[in-house]
């Protein structure tokens, strides 16, 4: 979304049957990109690829192009892990989807966590295999691969064959059985020969039984292990509904050289996805939480839209991708915008409030890459860009104000690795609140907390490559430098052994003086507790309404600390005797004799120390980083309470108590440790100890 130009007419949608909406899924490196600029200038008269710098995807582009009589929108996602935030945005925005994987580079761990957020949705998936020109590519075994990661449903509709210069020229057609030839201007079919004959010994009968399988005629599959020849037109309706179901994914290979597999696709994006008529919606509420009826995709239907993503681009300021589920969206009408995002995560997001206002919609687009074509309206399932939306932020509800609802958001991802940022100078500090909370609003996947006890601000990003985005946008977009510092831990204080303390407050100047002195016992209590004031005078050595000027004094303290300005918990105070004037002793002198007594008690050798805070740690681990991840959390002072199989095949769930302070930089630990496919979630559990020799560099001044 970006730079307004005119250099192509924008597609005119008939109705949401004529509309596919498709995102391309996959690793960084497997040429999703690229395929995603070829399907664009392939159906888009006068449209070259754009140049690229081969820098990491890190956004959502999207494309709407024609194809035959259908318009489709091509999201194109980033492959990161860091950036599944994005990824789930364009899971949302489309239908289904085109899995992309290297030939070359096969299936790997991450690639199995891309394919289980796919299937997490429903969406159909097809799966294009690239760089079967490269070195190292196999076609056969990155087929194989993918069946052992994605399950049998897997299976190749065409087998590439390699011509000079390893160059995908062919590829058999394994339904058809004949070859498409590429080598020129347009394909040409061939039949087979008898070097062909392998391939469909390989491929045929598997393909033909996973496709006839799924055929609405439950007699045909035993027909075809008869021997009866199946006519191609009911097994091309069994392919398709098998696809449109979600049950079968077929393999297509492509090469972005020499158009090869591309027309199979555009045929299976517009033959087997589903139409937004035949796709799964979101729910729906109320503003007030309640149900809502079920989105129907219709045009001449209440509005019901969402945003997708939200920029703010240089050339035209705020610009939100929004896709239409219902009725029709026109520039300059007043729309309601909710943002409930709070009431289905359960907590408070920072910078993302619960909100419900009236806005007047800006100038519609439709989105070519970095182009955006004026656009008069968008009906039901459409992908639109509006270039004006203000106070509307990514995951939004856009509805009619007449009967305004709430479109469930998808699954947000969490934010684990934190930053501790500053502003460089006294301007940047002014514009850092409003630029930050600019970021939050665009990125779900950003949180900004602004820590009371340490005095830090601090982001919480995804990973390295995320942080390293935010810090660039505020420098670049918002004009806003920071710096990093170390993330401090919110530490505590408390007393390990007993202690007896005298705090002592006599002050004569002249006039009425300062006269309060009293005596305590602390203890510890159990972690947890908190604190307790026990009142053990007789005889009334300290006046009664003065007992609670004492308790007043030593709360305070406690707050601030007496050891290192953290918080003091889990201690009981126990006032024994002291001493008052019948005309000096007042509430104040009190309250400081008080304070005076916890901080002449903590002085005592060996009665103090310092907890920190700690979490319970679940990491979803590939099993074969089984062991090299609880190795590590042991590494992190971490205490292992077990290992057990995960829902998802193929991976463990471990589970441990670890310091936070050994957390700030695991979301990058661990994605080294499994290549990408470790996920965690972490939950504060409680304060313990703090080793002696830690303490010297997590404490602070008070």
């Amino acid at each position: 979304m970006g730079r307004q130009e005119h250099t192509t007419g924008t597609p005119v949608v008939s109705s949401p049957e004529a509309l596919r909406n498709v995102v391309l899924v996959g690793p960084s490196g497997s040429g999703k990109t690229r395929l995603f600029d070829h399907l664009v200038s392939t159906t888009t008269p006068g449209r070259r690829p754009p140049a690229r710098d081969g820098s990491r995807s890190t956004t959502l582009e999207v494309a709407s192009i024609t194809y035959g009589d259908l318009v489709v929108n091509l999201v194109d996602t980033p492959g990161y892990p860091d950036f599944v935030g994005e990824l789930r945005a364009g899971l949302r925005a489309a239908d289904a989807a085109i899995f992309v994987i290297s030939a070359a580079d096969g299936v790997d761990a991450a690639t199995r966590t891309l394919w289980h957020e796919c299937k997490q949705v429903g969406a159909p998936l097809a799966v294009v295999l690239t760089k079967l020109d490269t070195p190292y590519a196999d076609f056969d075994s990155a087929v194989v691969d993918c069946q052992a990661a994605f399950g049998e449903g897997v299976m190749p509709l065409g087998v590439p064959v390699m011509g000079e210069n390893n160059s995908l020229d062919d590829i058999v057609d394994l339904v058809l059985g004949e070859v498409h030839d590429y080598t020129g201007e347009a394909r040409v079919v061939r039949p087979t020969s008898e070097e062909h004959i392998g391939f469909f010994d390989t491929y045929h009968g598997p393909l033909m039984e996973g496709i006839i399988q799924e055929a609405e005629d439950d007699t045909l599959l035993d027909r075809y292990l008869d021997g009866e020849e199946i006519g191609f037109e009911v097994v091309e309706k069994a392919l398709l509904t098998a696809v449109a179901r979600g049950s079968f994914h077929p393999v297509v290979p492509v090469s972005v050289t020499t158009g090869a597999g591309i027309d199979v696709l555009l045929h299976l994006v517009g033959a087997a996805f589903p139409p937004p008529t035949r796709a799964h919606r979101p729910a729906v509420y109320t503003v007030a939480g309640a149900g809502a009826p079920e989105l129907v995709v219709d045009p001449s239907a209440p509005l019901v839209a969402e945003v997708v993503r939200t920029t703010n681009d240089a050339y035209v300021g705020h610009v939100a991708l929004v896709r239409v589920f219902s009725g029709t969206l026109e520039p300059d009408e007043v729309v309601h915008v909710s943002g409930h995002l709070a009431s289905f995560t359960g907590r408070d997001v920072p910078g993302r409030p619960n909100h419900d206002e009236e806005v007047r919609v800006g100038p519609l687009a439709s989105p070519l890459g970095e182009e955006l074509r004026p656009k008069d309206k968008a009906i039901a399932g459409e992908l639109c860009v509006v270039q004006k939306l203000p106070g509307a932020s990514t995951s939004d509800t856009l509805s009619a104000k007449d009967s305004p609802v709430v479109v469930a958001p998808w699954a947000m991802p969490e934010a684990l690795l934190p930053a501790a940022i500053r502003a460089a100078s006294r301007a940047d500090e002014d514009k850092l609140p409003g630029a930050l909370q600019r970021l939050a609003g665009s990125d779900p996947a950003l949180r900004v907390e602004h820590n009371a006890e340490t005095g830090q601000v601090v982001i919480w990003t995804m990973g390295q490559t995320h942080l390293d985005l935010v810090l660039g946008r505020l420098a670049d977009e918002l004009n806003v430098a920071v710096e990093t510092t170390p993330v401090r831990i919110a530490l505590r204080e408390t007393f390990v052994g007993k202690a007896t303390a005298k705090g002592r407050h006599v002050k004569q100047s002249g006039g009425h003086g300062q006269y309060a002195i009293c005596d305590i016992d602390v203890e510890p209590l159990e972690r947890g507790a908190g604190f307790e004031f026990v009142d053990k005078v007789v005889g009334g050595a300290v006046p009664r309404q003065f007992v609670p000027s004492i308790e007043k004094g030593v709360r305070a303290q406690l707050e601030k600390g007496v050891v290192a300005g953290y918080p003091m918990v889990d201690v009981r105070v126990t006032l024994f005797d002291g001493k008052a004037h019948s005309v000096d002793s007042s509430d104040a002198a009190f309250q400081l004799a008080g304070a005076l007594a916890l901080k002449e008690a903590a002085t005592q050798p060996g009665v103090t120390a310092l907890l920190e805070p700690v979490d319970l740690l679940t990491v979803t681990v590939p099993d074969e980083h089984l062991g090299a991840v609880m190795t590590d959390v042991s590494g992190r002072r971490g205490r292992l309470q077990g290992s057990e199989q995960s829902d998802r095949e193929g991976f463990s769930v471990v589970k441990a108590e670890v310091p936070q302070a050994e957390l700030t930089r695991y979301a990058v630990d661990l994605r080294s440790l499994t290549q990408g496919a470790g996920s965690f979630e972490r939950e504060m559990v409680g304060y313990e100890l703090m080793p002696a020799h830690l303490v010297a560099e997590h404490t602070r001044q008070g």
